[in-house]
């Protein structure tokens, strides 16, 4: 449903202490997400910290805009290559709080999985821990917020343990919902001050793995985008132009894309196809477009910085996003609010954005025929791509906006809602 900006409480101009944010790669070009919603912490009076546990690939990292956050996040494996720094951090640790240093240590033994190599990586994650632990006492930080449950919110609650800062996470799923006792979801849900889901989808999964007791710490924060930044005028034609934005990896379906788009070169000679992102499949994918005799129309850019994906989006006339596994896209949320049509599979959250048959269509996974049926529908139909695109544009502009959901967010960190309070 709706939730107008009027109904969320402007944020308390009160300082309430600095905010730490971490996640395993910060800043990068698949968590853009994240970086727009600190910049929304930011603009709504937040003191926001990011670190990250290493740095991403220098490839990953694009634009002029991330490579000022990264210079600004403090990464915890570039601190520990120093041993004198990793040893001064837990011996800083220990003196000052020796009860809760062996208490994070009895902590990561709990909850390591089976097996040799995972009790190693725990006890990385202990020692990266102390390192983080003794930055944020440092920079007087109150509150630790994580991106993900897998390893970055190991270290996130081992890091909590050892200071008595307290911790939140945010969970996107779907990848941890695939071995969520591997990464001890139930406890940390267990130990956290509050837990975000993206989508009600979400939610449900981390009530599945986790005590009864605790579902009600858990909240929903959307992903969000600055609609102003895209579609700023009405679209007055839609031609023949098909979109993807993503990582070029298996979990996306592109060989699926692109086998529906070689289905319809004979009625839709003209059509063309854009593949913004890179990854590990980008050459076999390159290959399959040669087989398929599609290569003329299909064009590999690979990643692009926001205000490019930005463009691309201005241009194109519909996004496909045929993935076997999502969590809520952000470049859905892109697209719609770019006033193109999208089709996406019936995965996770993604009905809970994508109305099918209203902003565009939902389809089963997996499912060649019927992609490559509404891929046609939409390049035969420039009417129902116009009414598909206002009406997503809408939509994202009154649910998915990244300013609201920063300022719901911030009210959650503050304490000025219960945790798990469900909005109007």
């Amino acid at each position: 449903m709706p939730h107008p900006t009027s109904d969320i409480a402007a944020p308390s101009s009160e300082p309430h202490g600095k905010i730490a944010y971490l996640t395993g790669e910060y800043p990068k070009v698949s968590h853009t997400f994240i970086q727009r919603e600190v910049a929304a912490l930011r603009a709504h009076g937040a003191d926001v910290l990011t670190c990250t546990v290493r740095r991403a690939n220098p490839v990953d990292v694009v634009g002029t805009d991330q490579k000022a956050e990264e210079a600004e996040t403090f990464c915890i494996l570039h601190e520990a290559r120093a041993p004198h720094r990793l040893i001064g951090a837990h011996l800083s640790e220990l003196l000052r709080a020796p009860r809760r240093w062996v208490s994070a240590l009895q902590l990561a033994w709990q909850t390591r999985p089976p097996g040799a190599k995972a009790l190693l990586y725990q006890l990385f994650y202990f020692a990266e821990a102390g390192v983080l632990a003794a930055h944020l006492r440092k920079m007087k930080v109150v509150h630790l917020h994580n991106h993900f449950g897998n390893s970055s919110c190991s270290v996130a609650m081992l890091c909590s343990e050892l200071s008595g800062i307290p911790f939140s996470f945010t969970e996107h799923g779907p990848a941890i919902f695939f071995e969520p006792m591997h990464w001890r979801i139930d406890e940390k849900i267990a130990r956290a001050r509050f837990v975000v889901s993206i989508s009600h989808f979400c939610r449900s999964q981390l009530m599945l793995f986790s005590d009864e007791v605790h579902w009600p710490k858990i909240s929903i924060v959307h992903c969000g985008v600055q609609p102003e930044n895209y579609g700023r005028t009405p679209r007055e034609k839609f031609g023949k132009r098909v979109l993807f934005v993503g990582r070029l990896g298996a979990v996306k379906g592109v060989p699926l894309l692109l086998e529906a788009f070689a289905s319809l070169a004979t009625k839709h000679p003209d059509a063309q196809l854009t593949i913004v992102g890179d990854g590990e499949d980008r050459s076999r994918l390159e290959a399959q477009a040669q087989t398929l005799r599609v290569a003329e129309a299909v064009d590999f850019v690979g990643y692009q910085p926001q205000d490019a994906v930005a463009a691309f989006l201005e241009d194109a006339d519909m996004l496909a996003l045929p993935s076997f596994a999502e969590g809520v896209p952000v470049v859905l949320m892109e697209a719609m609010a770019s006033r193109i049509p999208v089709i996406a599979s019936r995965v996770a959250g993604v009905p809970e954005l994508v109305q099918d048959g209203v902003t565009g269509f939902v389809i089963p996974p997996g499912d060649v025929k019927t992609l490559s049926e509404r891929i046609d529908q939409l390049l035969s139909d420039p009417n129902l791509c116009r009414r598909m695109g206002e009406t997503g544009r809408d939509i994202v502009s009154h649910e998915f906006s990244i300013n609201h959901e920063g300022a719901w967010l911030l009210q959650i960190l503050r304490g000025q809602v219960e945790p798990g309070t469900l909005r109007p």
